[in-house]
């Protein structure tokens, strides 16, 4: 799969303090960035990417170190693409994990009957977090497959399991009468 090339930080931070490197690894991991080597990290060549590389570059040289912001091609674009689809596919499983222990925690506070304005309020919050996450993970997948679609999918699971335990607690509180008795 090749790309239009590639945008490549080559940076080097002094040894302390730890922060700048902390900071750098942090910013470049959030965007998508792929780390080659010790201080080399990689994107898709993109207008947002050259000027997000050269605005690490610059973080790198206020901070005492030196940088180099380019763009380059690659023989083998499969080897960096592979690269950046090992990095998602490590998102997407702790995704999936995750959506598993929502419907788990959803599924068990369902079969012990805890219709609690709590605990629905305790799940709208990780339902909400894991919607944000997937949204962070998608802006990085810069090369999808059907792993998107599969968290997608847990995702919609997730929404559709709290909408049935929201009305649970619903008709246990007494807020919505007019819904129909749950079925045992």
């Amino acid at each position: 799969m090749p790309t239009e090339g590639w945008v490549l930080l080559l940076a080097q931070l002094p040894a302390s303090p730890s922060s700048p490197r902390v900071t750098l690894w942090r910013r470049a991991r959030a965007a998508g960035a792929v780390g080659l080597q010790n201080g080399a990290w990689v994107l898709p060549a993109t207008d947002a990417h050259r000027e997000f590389v050269e605005g690490l570059a610059g973080y790198v040289r206020e901070h005492g170190g030196t940088a180099y912001a380019m763009e380059t091609v690659a023989r083998d674009d499969d080897g960096i693409v592979a690269r950046f689809r090992a990095e998602r596919a490590k998102e997407f499983a702790e995704f999936a994990e995750r959506t598993g222990a929502l419907l788990a925690e959803l599924e068990k506070e369902s079969a012990r009957d805890n219709f609690s304005f709590a605990e629905l309020e305790e799940n709208e919050q990780d339902l909400d977090r894991l919607t944000g996450w997937l949204a962070k993970i998608a802006a990085r997948d810069f090369f999808p497959d059907e792993r998107i679609k599969d968290a997608e999918s847990m995702l919609d699971r997730c929404r559709r399991s709290l909408e049935a335990f929201t009305e649970a607690v619903y008709r246990a509180e007494g807020v919505a009468p007019d819904l129909p008795p749950r079925e045992e």
